[in-house]
């Protein structure tokens, strides 16, 4: 019996550019699809760091931190066309203990079913990691404690090539540095924590094709920045720092997007202050730590500004990522930038006098049709919206059953 089955998850989403081939992109054609209402607190819940995943429906599926039947967010499912469904609603009364504020999105396992977290609830009101089907049943797998495991994670768990799922959570109010911790599926988590010196506030770490997991730290470092890092952790939890962010005007600073390995082998990420305009940059780093600055963001010259979400690789072998802020608008951008870190804004947002959404701050998903689907963060008068960015790629990969 011969089994296959494809699945578009974080996994090979970021692993995606080893499927590149050669293309000739012509078309530049971004799409709003859909406008996010302002919920509780007077804004969307769409925000950084929110990872979007194709599910093996081929639709894509996120989270919202704010909505739902007791505003503590939601599970949703996107169609391409821009249709939203909830999945699930989340509860933060002490009747619920299934978490509330999930802020990270989720990602795919392979077993088709979707991970994620939440920065509260649970049963000790410090958030949880957890595991909801297609069709809404969810699971807790882990109730975080504020111990020795953390507390409020921010990004969802991406699954490794063990099986496991591993993560990140961030510190809190009990003089921790944030966890990164391996999840098994029995929910066992074993926590292993940073110093600051080899960095705080880490950002989820992708795993590299040499098994290794590969991530940012927003701060700690260098002691005079206190800029942040780059990491490598082993399987078993084993951190070593590769690179200690330096600041204006040479290097990045507060880094906040997952870093994404190229078809090259090396990770492409950014920050979002730092470089020669104190406005962010792109940067490129080999798995043994030779760093290089890429392109340097600088608004003056009409370009994007604070590039939260680091990057993607196109199958033109280009990456692919947006901005915050800055563009000929100065309400953020998408951009081009190609390996050897020739930068481009291929398309400016619009807060003022355009309805087609503002402030891009979540990653961008490729998916197997070819397009890039994102949304904006906008502000509490409106501006969060899903959108398509079709640069003429064809289509990857079909997704597939399991087959004998």
């Amino acid at each position: 019996m011969k089994r296959r089955k494809t699945v578009l998850s974080l996994i090979a989403i970021i692993a995606g550019a080893l499927l590149i081939t050669a293309v000739t992109a012509s078309a530049q054609t971004y799409s709003p699809l859909y406008t996010y209402p302002i919920g509780s607190g007077a804004y969307s819940g769409i925000a950084a760091p929110q990872v979007m995943v194709q599910g093996q429906d081929g639709n894509l599926y996120s989270t919202i931190q704010n909505n739902g039947s007791k505003a503590d967010g939601t599970v949703y499912k996107m169609t391409p066309a821009g249709v939203p469904t909830t999945i699930y609603s989340f509860c933060f009364l002490t009747s619920c203990t299934d978490g509330a504020g999930p802020h990270g999105g989720v990602t795919l396992g392979i077993d088709g079913n979707f991970y994620g977290t939440t920065q509260g609830g649970g049963t000790k009101g410090a958030g949880t990691a957890f595991k909801v089907t297609p069709t809404g049943t969810l699971t807790t797998l882990w109730n975080f404690t504020n111990g020795t495991d953390d507390s409020a994670p921010i990004y969802a768990p991406l699954q490794g090539q063990d099986g496991s799922f591993y993560g990140v959570s961030e510190e809190q109010y009990n003089g921790q540095n944030g966890t990164f911790f391996k999840l098994t599926s029995t929910g066992v988590l074993t926590p292993h924590t940073f110093s600051y010196t080899n960095g705080a506030t880490p950002n989820l770490p992708t795993q590299g094709t040499d098994g290794n997991f590969y991530g940012t730290a927003q701060v700690g470092g260098d002691a005079t920045c206190r800029c942040g890092v780059v990491y490598k952790a082993t399987a078993a939890g084993k951190i070593t720092v590769l690179h200690k962010f330096t600041g204006y005007p040479s290097d990045g600073n507060n880094p906040w997007g997952i870093l994404t390995q190229g078809s090259d082998g090396n990770f492409y990420g950014t920050t979002r202050a730092g470089g020669s305009a104190n406005a962010g940059v792109a940067f490129k780093i080999t798995p043994t730590g030779a760093y290089t600055v890429l392109h340097s963001f600088n608004s003056y010259a009409g370009d994007g500004t604070l590039p939260l979400a680091g990057m993607i690789q196109g199958l033109d072998g280009n990456f692919y990522g947006t901005t915050g802020s800055g563009g000929s608008k100065n309400a953020g951008s998408i951009f081009q930038l190609t390996p050897a870190g020739v930068e481009k804004t291929l398309y400016s947002f619009c807060s003022v006098t355009c309805s087609n959404g503002f402030g891009a701050a979540t990653p961008l998903v490729l998916h197997t049709n070819g397009k890039f689907y994102g949304n904006t963060n906008g502000n509490s008068l409106g501006g969060a919206a899903f959108y398509s960015f079709d640069m003429g790629f064809h289509p990857l990969v079909d997704l597939v059953t399991w087959t004998a």
